[in-house]
């Protein structure tokens, strides 16, 4: 038995080594190349393609590798390769070249523009079937983007006699796809007015003929279901999530799209331990660990605990501590706790040795680029380069923005960053009308003009009493100094002769500039240039008649901003403060503006929320009185119960506004028992405000404080948003004139 064994093992020991010696003798030297069938690629282009060089070994292994390098590149629809004698033999033939891509039954300017965007990717390219198929199906996406769910492409190939061909894409649009009504079911905790807000699709109605939100399109759908995720995770349901999405089709091309929530239980944050995998000076972040003692026993939020991370990292990287990471882990216990989990990590010593940008056919690069927190040479750090695409993407001129990391011979990294670039242009308008007047808004605005990511913004406004109109650049990030610049014109005409016996005609520009002076704080100063036309009727007061005439302006103004909101729109939680005074440099007449507002917002459970919100506002004058069309009024919005400019100082039967003027407004959502299935929300308001001080005539002071209280209901109806509040006036002046009911409806287009 040991003898067979030992004879088997030593005979398959002897055919391995024939079997490899045999395969050595095979391969051949590369003494030169043969190429035949090639027209329009290269002999030198088809050898580089093929990875192979004078003085290779060829083996069968090697060729067949070749011979798959050369079918990648799809220049060629046959490849044979052979050696004989040391001569490599590379037959080949072409695939024709696409002279031409032409889409019949599109007539949309806009959509055939975002096809003809796709469709240049394969121009003057090899004609691969395969290809053409992924393309047809990027089309139909592009088409049920725009409602057409429907569509049906037919593809024809005409070859012409130089072995190219022209491709042509026959579009059956059929019936557009429109989302009838958007339903929310499930374990949803909240309203559907707060969550139809927090979603990107709309409904369709008969005078949104602008917006494609309002046609079904799978990936808005999951852009949705994204939104609602986030929007729950911030709340405390670390558990929720969109069960499914559904469109079904109720009337021809009219769908019912259902959001299937589950929102879960509410979780809370426990404990929080700081792991040191390394040698990082634990006692340098005290500041941090009283941020986690405070927020032990919250309402978990995923933001919360991403921005605080990121705060951590970026203290981390300012001590100079480059290649050390703060991560994080969530535990639950305890059924509804999570504890946090922080460790510091070591990271790998690597630098970034190049940043390739694809995919900007009409973006300037330096764009991209400007965005990057890390640049070439740098120490790579992935917090910061996560940071950098999401600033890239923040832009929101990018349909998708994606990466790809690979290695070089030293380990550091070569990065590929691939955008995908979207239309930018868009048209809006909107209206509403209400017992407080009606207005009509319409405009343009490219977000990225020439491909210099610089903004353009075109509107007019037309209202009751005033027309205007604005044109604005701006730039986010000028000359890469992370401080954004704008200039605009603008002209507007006011006509009060009725009210308080004046009008005004404005024209003038301004230029300006914001940054972020530190977390949450920031910093705006603009220059402005006006001249002013005041024109007044013959009842109007002497002292209004006085003020007629030209008045030209240059202004100074700043204004500062503390953001601590939880969120810009509709916010639940946290403050907004805002300082703004603006400095006559050289005017007809020399005032100075002073205003501050304060909103203070505490949410309890998920559908009640607090509010406080504080406005002053003050003018006064270096030389003569404060010109009439400076004066200060109320906002409507902050003092209801009230007619809009109808309360404060008057001169005969004219108001005419203060020197200063004064809020608060105190609020409250409550549950909505009565209208519970309804798109309907509830609101408890007190409004408190005064206006007073007239510099001219001290005698016509009003210090009085008027007040109101009431209820305020918004509801989602068939026609758009409508708003109604019921006031009671508690303290008022004789001269006021009260408005105990108010609506209004609005809608964009």
């Amino acid at each position: 038995m040991i003898n067979k064994s030992f004879c088997l093992k030593k005979i398959l020991f002897i055919l391995l080594i024939k079997i490899l010696f045999l395969q050595n003798l095979s391969a051949e030297i590369i003494e030169d190349f043969n190429i035949e069938g090639n027209d329009r690629v290269s002999n030198q282009t088809i050898i580089i393609f093929s990875n192979l060089n004078v003085g290779d070994k060829a083996n069968n292994e090697i060729l067949n590798e070749a011979l798959k390098d050369l079918y990648y590149t799809d220049y060629f629809k046959e490849v044979s390769i052979s050696i004989d004698n040391g001569l490599l033999n590379i037959k080949v033939e072409e695939n024709p070249i696409i002279q031409s891509v032409i889409i019949n039954g599109v007539k949309s300017d806009r959509i055939n523009d975002k096809l003809r965007d796709v469709t240049l990717k394969i121009e003057k390219y090899p004609f691969v079937e395969n290809k053409i198929n992924e393309q047809v199906i990027l089309i139909k996406n592009i088409l049920k983007s725009n409602g057409y769910y429907f569509v049906d492409i037919k593809t024809s190939i005409k070859e012409n006699e130089n072995n190219t061909v022209n491709l042509t894409y026959d579009v059956e649009l059929g019936e557009v796809a429109k989302i009838k009504k958007i339903r929310f079911i499930g374990d949803k905790k909240f309203r559907d007015n707060t969550l139809r807000n927090v979603i990107i699709s709309e409904e369709s109605k008969f005078w949104k003929f602008l917006t494609n939100n309002k046609f079904l399109d799978t990936n808005r759908i999951s852009a949705d279901v994204s939104r609602l995720k986030t929007f729950y995770k911030n709340r405390g349901y670390y558990n929720a999530y969109v069960k499914s999405t559904t469109g079904i089709i109720t009337n021809e091309n009219q769908f019912e799209l259902t959001f299937n929530i589950n929102a879960g239980d509410k979780f809370f944050f426990n404990n929080f331990e700081l792991v040191n995998n390394n040698n990082y000076p634990i006692e340098s972040i005290t500041k941090f660990q009283e941020k986690f003692k405070d927020l032990s026993g919250k309402k978990y939020s995923k933001k919360v605990i991403n921005n605080l991370v990121s705060d951590l990292n970026e203290f981390i990287l300012r001590n100079e501590f480059t290649f050390v990471n703060a991560t994080y882990k969530e535990q639950i216990v305890d059924n509804n706790k999570i504890d946090i989990l922080i460790n510091f990590d070591d990271l790998d010593k690597k630098f970034v040795e190049r940043i390739n940008i694809l995919g900007n056919f009409i973006t300037e690069e330096k764009v991209v680029r400007n965005s990057l927190i890390i640049d070439e040479g740098d120490a790579y750090n992935e917090v910061l380069f996560n940071k950098s695409i999401q600033k890239i993407k923040a832009k929101n001129i990018f349909k998708s923005v994606n990466y790809e990391m690979r290695n070089n011979d030293n380990l550091n990294k070569i990065i590929d960053i691939t955008v995908e670039e979207k239309a930018t242009g868009e048209i809006f308008a909107g209206a509403g009308t209400g017992t407080t007047g009606s207005s009509l808004s319409a405009g343009l605005k490219e977000n990225n003009y020439l491909g210099l990511g610089i903004r353009l913004d075109t509107n007019i406004v037309l209202s009751d009493d005033s027309i205007l109109g604005k044109f604005s650049v701006f730039n986010p990030n000028y000359n890469n100094s992370d401080k954004s610049i704008s200039t605009s014109i603008e002209s507007s005409v006011d006509d009060f002769m009725s009210r308080a016996g004046y009008k005004t005609s404005r024209t003038g520009f301004s230029i300006g500039t914001e940054f972020e002076q530190i977390d949450s704080l920031f910093v705006n100063l603009e220059l402005s240039n006006f001249y002013e036309d005041l024109e007044t009727i013959d009842t109007a007061t002497s002292i209004v008649k006085k003020q007629e005439g030209n008045y030209f302006e240059n202004l100074l103004k700043y204004s500062i901003t503390l953001n601590k909101l939880n969120q810009d729109y509709q916010p639940t939680d946290g403050f907004i403060n805002n300082f703004s005074q603006t400095l006559p440099l050289y005017s007809d007449d020399l005032a100075i503006e002073n205003s501050f507002t304060s909103s203070l917002y505490h949410s309890f459970g998920d559908n009640i929320v607090l509010s406080a919100s504080y406005f002053l506002k003050t003018i006064n004058s270096l030389e003569d009185n404060v010109r009439v069309s400076k004066r200060v009024f109320v906002p409507s919005k902050r003092l209801r119960g009230f007619e809009s400019g109808k309360i404060g100082p008057k001169d005969g039967t004219q108001y005419i506004g203060g020197n200063y003027a004064s809020s608060l407004n105190l609020s409250s959502t409550f549950p909505n028992v009565i209208f519970e299935k309804e798109n309907i929300d509830l609101n408890f308001f007190i409004d408190m405000a005064n206006v007073w001080e007239v510099d001219y005539n001290s005698s016509l002071d009003s210090s009085k404080i008027r007040s109101s209280t009431g209820i305020a209901l918004n509801w989602f109806s068939g026609i758009g948003p409508l708003s109604f509040s019921y006031a009671i006036p508690l303290s008022e002046a004789d001269t006021d004139i009260t408005e105990s009911f108010r609506f209004q409806i609005g809608t964009s287009f």
